[in-house]
């Protein structure tokens, strides 16, 4: 029997076997893999409380993807899991984990870097358990699922479009929060590794915006999930846009060559306008006024209180600071409003990629990981995502030496004008909206990199100078 047979037949298998949950079995199978757990969990990119201890697991669901008793053949597990951090502060209760194990009697050379551990007891005794996304044959498995959508255990799968067979998966190592799968050349599976009830912006919104027939965002092709009054998103399947470059290579490309990134920006500009054009037809667009803004500005200006407290370098320009958010909401108290919508929420050149024909899309929704889910799917004013790419073309800037602050505003022009092209609005027409939000991203930036990287620094510190100067003047 070929393999590809032999899989269709592991996976009608599992699909029998793993329908009804055992509580008692599920507890065993978790005190079994716990001190395996403890040591690799906290080493993975991907897990945020690496900083705290680890004291012990509670397990929320365990699906057999594929049997775990069989003798020769791996297994496949998928676990999801509330890892317990007492010292960890303002962790939501709901935060959990999605791990997908395989279960072999012993790896392969090829696979030894994918390594959880040997288990000591209980019905995986003497195994070996392991990342099961590093399995070419269990991720090839995984993209069966998607082929075959349904329900297995307590997985969901769903699929909008046919999906081929025979696709060799690789993995992609240069996730950070999440781990992708790329299947043959054709598609991009996204596995969230930490998720929260509700649906994930990274299938909403993309899913809302192929409704809408925006071709800026690659449509999600199948997902699965966990269902429940909030479901959890757990992975998405996309195109895959074979020979793209993201925009942050290409414009360190651009500066390393001595070239203007001009016509790229514009573009750049363009691309996003289509995007939150078709979002806001899309999804409702509450107005920020009154209250909310008050909101708004309480909020950002908190933010900079916490992070004047972290890093003391912020404070001579705090005033300043908390000036280019009052700003705001005094027009608010005189009657401004601002246009809110759904917004990609964490947009930067990274964020983007360029097709060798030259057309520009933007990719992971999700918004920012660290906050929580409610929070990244509030509507905003678009003036966020702008400010974002803003402070990305000073961060590209900067980041070559000698520093070219010309470059980045020549950059950050471009980008504007073309926004207003395609979108009608030039966001520097609502200067203080825009300023507050650049102001409120830099302030994160200076908190991350005084946390994670000291050198990178002064990159955001210079913008925190413009723009407690521009908002005191």
């Amino acid at each position: 029997m070929s393999e590809a047979a032999s899989s269709h037949v592991a996976l009608a298998k599992s699909t029998r076997n793993s329908a009804t949950p055992n509580s008692a079995k599920d507890d065993a199978l978790l005190a079994s893999l716990t001190p395996l757990l403890h040591e690799w969990l906290p080493r993975q990119r991907w897990f945020a409380g690496k900083d705290h201890p680890v004291t012990g697991f509670s397990l929320v669901s365990a699906t057999e993807m594929l049997p775990l008793d069989a003798a020769d053949d791996p297994g496949m597990l998928h676990l999801l899991l509330r890892v317990e951090q007492p010292e960890r502060t303002a962790v939501p209760d709901d935060d959990c984990y999605q791990l997908l194990l395989g279960v072999r009697p012993s790896l392969p050379d090829s696979l030894a870097g994918a390594l959880v551990g040997r288990v000591e007891g209980g019905q995986l005794a003497g195994r070996t358990v392991y990342d099961a996304p590093h399995d070419p044959r269990l991720a090839g498995l995984l993209l069966e699922r998607f082929r075959r959508p349904g329900t297995l255990g307590t997985l969901r799968f769903e699929r909008t479009a046919e999906i081929p067979s025979g696709l060799a998966p690789r993995v992609l190592d240069a996730e950070q929060s999440n781990s992708s799968l790329v299947y043959g050349d054709a598609y991009i599976l996204k596995i969230f590794r930490r998720v929260f009830p509700g649906t994930n912006p990274d299938l909403e919104l993309p899913l809302a915006l192929s409704r809408e027939g925006c071709e800026r965002v690659p449509a999600p092709i199948a997902w699965f999930e966990a269902p429940g009054a909030e479901p959890l998103t757990l992975g998405i399947l996309q195109p895959f846009l074979h020979g793209a470059r993201d925009g942050w290579q290409l414009a360190l490309a651009a500066l390393a060559a001595g070239r203007d990134f001009v016509p790229e920006a514009r573009a750049l500009g363009r691309a996003t306008a289509e995007v939150h054009t078709a979002l806001a037809a899309a999804l409702p667009t509450p107005a920020l006024r009154g209250t909310q803004t008050r909101q708004l500005v309480a909020g950002m200006v908190e933010r900079l209180e916490a992070a004047a407290k972290a890093v003391p370098a912020l404070l001579p320009h705090a005033p300043g600071l908390r000036a280019a958010f009052e700003a705001v909401n005094d027009l608010g108290l005189r009657g401004s409003g601002w246009a809110q919508q759904r917004v990609h929420g964490d947009l930067h050149l990274g964020q983007t990629l360029r097709s060798p024909d030259g057309l520009w899309s933007l990719i992971d929704f999700e918004g920012e990981p660290a906050r929580p889910l409610p929070e990244r799917r509030r509507p905003a004013p678009p003036a966020r995502d702008v400010a974002g790419m803003l402070r990305s073309f000073d961060y590209a800037a900067r980041s070559h030496q000698p520093w070219h602050p010309e470059w980045a505003a020549r950059c950050r022009a471009a980008y504007c004008e073309g926004y207003a092209q395609a979108g009608g609005t030039d966001p520097r027409g609502e200067p203080e909206l825009l300023r507050a939000h650049e102001t409120d991203k830099a302030v994160y930036e200076v908190l991350y990199e005084a946390r994670h990287r000291p050198d990178w620094l002064p990159v955001p510190m210079a913008a925190i100078e413009r723009l407690a100067r521009s908002a005191a003047a």
